[in-house]
């Protein structure tokens, strides 16, 4: 048993049910807001300083700010995380999804705290403040949105999606895109000396860092396993028995769900394959 699994037992009635809809609620609020008055924007941004004076309600209010600006793309924009969110809320469950999401916000808070008492300590934090009224540095939903895509790109990447509306592309490639942009920003700070903004976008994002290396042992195919996959496609082809994936939590096949996607568990004792929504949550059998 994983320790999410334990965690999950002892802690899970404290999930919050339905979070993508209420994180795409804040966003449309935070949209409004922008267009009604941008000024107001900064009365709930991510500020250490403020906090320090006692704003604490900035460590979480910042999560209504858009992830980008408002345009013709809003709905789209909004759409396209809503059916993300959804989507890994029903395979992890509310409780990991919460743990998920709730983690990337409290990693962006504690990097941006630490960094801000960091420069205060080495009497550098006047210009670091000056930096946060003009909504630089800051604490950004963009970055919670892109961890969120992440995981989704890791655990479905031949899910395709239509780039600009016309041409078919494997998340994974966008994933691939993510992950390149963010080691340009954080190479781009530290090589301007930027180092607020270096340790705001790892901290953003450390939420999938964990949870990819965590997930990659998971599913990685041991030496055991891919022996025991080559002899059952030997028995396939000797036997010429025209066999389809199950599922050995639910039984489904791909008869039932075309896009579902089938995966053999390396540390179940035997041929147990498992499909998408119980791969990662299912109880190994030894």
């Amino acid at each position: 048993m994983d320790f999410m699994t334990k965690l999950e037992r002892k802690y899970g009635k404290y999930a919050i049910p339905n979070l993508t809809v209420i994180l795409i609620a804040g966003f449309i609020i935070g949209y409004i807001i922008e267009i009604l008055n941008p000024e107001a924007l900064e009365l709930i941004a991510m500020n250490p300083a403020k906090v320090m004076q006692g704003q604490v309600y900035r460590l979480i209010t910042w999560v209504i700010m858009p992830p980008g600006g408002a345009s013709i793309l809003l709905i789209i924009t909004l759409m396209f995380y809503f059916s993300v969110g959804r989507t890994l809320e029903h395979t992890w469950g509310d409780f990991r999804y919460t743990v998920y999401i709730v983690s990337g916000i409290l990693f962006t808070d504690l990097g941006m705290m630490l960094t801000y008492l960091v420069m205060k300590l080495a009497g550098q934090a006047g210009l670091l403040e000056v930096y946060y009224e003009y909504g630089l540095y800051g604490a950004t939903t963009y970055y919670l949105c892109m961890s969120m895509f992440l995981a989704y790109a890791f655990m479905f990447p031949d899910m395709q999606v239509l780039l600009s509306f016309i041409i078919p592309v494997r998340v994974k490639w966008l994933g691939y895109l993510d992950i390149a942009y963010l080691i340009f920003s954080v190479l781009q700070y530290g090589l301007m000396g930027y180092y607020t903004g270096m340790v705001t976008v790892v901290m953003s994002v450390l939420n999938f860092i964990l949870f990819y290396f965590s997930s990659r042992s998971k599913t990685r195919m041991g030496s055991s396993h891919k022996k025991r996959s080559r002899h059952y496609k030997r028995q396939v082809r000797q036997t010429q028995i025209l066999t389809r994936h199950k599922c050995a939590i639910c039984g489904q096949t791909e008869e039932d769900d075309p896009s579902l996607e089938f995966r053999y568990c390396s540390r179940c004792n035997g041929n147990y394959e498992y499909c998408q929504n119980h791969l990662f949550t299912h109880e190994h059998k030894k």
